[in-house]
């Protein structure tokens, strides 16, 4: 099995990013105003765990959506806490500026949770001296929420915009069509209608087309599926079988404790914190929304579909490990995901980092350690072709759109990070 190798643009991703988030932090000279104490870690994982729980327990039914939710409510903290108004700790004026951004954002978004936040911010502004840098920081935080919010109204993030009506078109060889054993109408097809945040536009990136049905890259492809995908006889070993259920659930999920190791182990301040988070999920609500311009674009038919009624050894009874999901093969949306979250991760966080232990809801029992982030895309390739449900193609061609999306938001790094007005 080939082991899918990281590319030279994720070096050049590291230094952009490194130079984008250090324009950041200097872009506003008000920000040096008052000596610097030492960075405090608490207020900004206090503020990315109550963000993890509060769209655990009142998200959207879409990824996309929560995705866009940690965005907004985490750019809303970088520009609130970016420039730091004169004659004020810059600490206090940041973690005041931070709680209070992301709180507003969230009550707005997720309003059963109001109590919890309202709790949450009463904690962190206990904390916190009294005085002018408290009050100012919650209502640079106030404002860039409003603002933030204000800027994304009618985006077409909302799950009902998300998962708009697909015509699915007439059954062909390499087309897509509804699989088993669900039958399930497409979903995501929206997501190319949505208005992105760094993109210039859905298709800015748009992939070429997968390959051919005659090609010998579509044989090995297939083959390759056929073998190691299948739900029962297959040739996958017992760590293989683990790897496809382990990153089988949400992305956003199984990505959520890898970001949180990255802003954990990082020595910069809140505000720095708040734009890695920030940029982290950005690109990864404008990488959904390019995945499904070129999943629509080409309308590649799944594994299954091509086993089960192509030309090439057809097998009706040929089952996957896992149930296929509801939207065509070309791009994998879970690489795609993983390409954008190890440019940004790799850009602002480094390449490697001190050993860190993840689970996965869809692989009780099951505890993988890792010391980068390259590693977490490498699995994802081979983990979708362990459960049957995309070709190798599919796969790296996801990872490098991706890479191209976590460019593009490295890039816009100071625009997007600049105070809304």
């Amino acid at each position: 099995m080939n082991v899918f190798r990281s590319r030279p643009a994720l070096t050049a991703l590291t230094a952009l990013g490194a130079t984008a988030l250090l324009a950041a932090s200097t872009a506003a000279p008000s920000e040096a105003a008052t000596p610097t104490s030492a960075p405090r870690t608490s207020v900004a994982l206090d503020w990315y765990d109550t963000t993890a729980q509060t769209i655990t327990a009142a998200g959207a039914t879409t990824q996309v959506t929560n995705s866009r939710a940690w965005a907004i409510s985490w750019l809303a903290a970088a520009r609130a806490a970016g420039s730091v108004p004169r004659g004020v700790d810059r600490g206090d004026y940041q973690d005041a500026a931070l709680a209070s951004a992301v709180h507003d954002a969230l009550v707005a978004l997720a309003p059963a949770r109001t109590d919890q936040l309202d709790a949450a911010l009463d904690r962190t502004l206990d904390s916190i001296p009294d005085g002018a840098a408290e009050d100012k920081g919650v209502a640079a935080g106030a404002r860039q929420a409003a603002l933030t919010l204000k800027s994304r109204e009618g985006d077409g993030l909302d799950p009902a915009s998300v998962n708009a009506p697909f015509t699915v078109p007439p059954a062909a060889p390499g087309v897509w069509q509804p699989t088993p054993p669900a039958q399930a109408p497409a979903t995501q097809y929206g997501n190319r209608l949505a208005k992105p945040f760094a993109l210039r536009g859905a298709d800015q990136y748009r992939l070429p087309a997968p390959p051919a049905l005659d090609s010998r890259q579509y044989e090995a492809d297939l083959a390759e599926v056929r073998a190691y995908g299948v739900k029962e006889g297959s040739s996958r070993t017992a760590r293989q079988t683990e790897t496809a259920n382990f990153w089988y659930g949400s992305s956003l999920t199984l990505y959520t404790e890898p970001l949180r190791v990255a802003v954990d182990r990082s020595p910069r301040s809140a505000a720095d914190r708040a734009r890695l988070v920030a940029l982290f999920h950005v690109a990864s609500v404008d990488t959904q929304i390019a995945t499904s311009d070129s999943k629509y674009a080409h309308q590649r038919w799944r594994p299954v579909t091509a086993i089960r009624t192509g030309g090439i050894g057809q097998d009706p009874e040929w089952t996957p490990l896992h149930d296929t999901p509801a939207h065509p093969d070309y791009p994998s949306g879970h690489n795609t995901y993983s390409g954008a979250a190890e440019g940004v991760l790799e850009a602002l966080a480094g390449p490697r980092t001190a050993p860190y232990d993840l689970t996965s809801p869809t692989a009780p029992g099951a505890t993988r350690t890792y010391t980068d982030w390259h590693r977490l895309t490498a699995e994802n390739v081979e983990a979708r072709i362990y459960s049957g449900i995309h070709t190798r193609s599919a796969d790296e061609a996801g990872v490098r759109l991706g890479e191209q999306v976590a460019g593009a938001t490295l890039r816009n790094a100071e625009a997007l990070l600049r105070p809304a007005r």
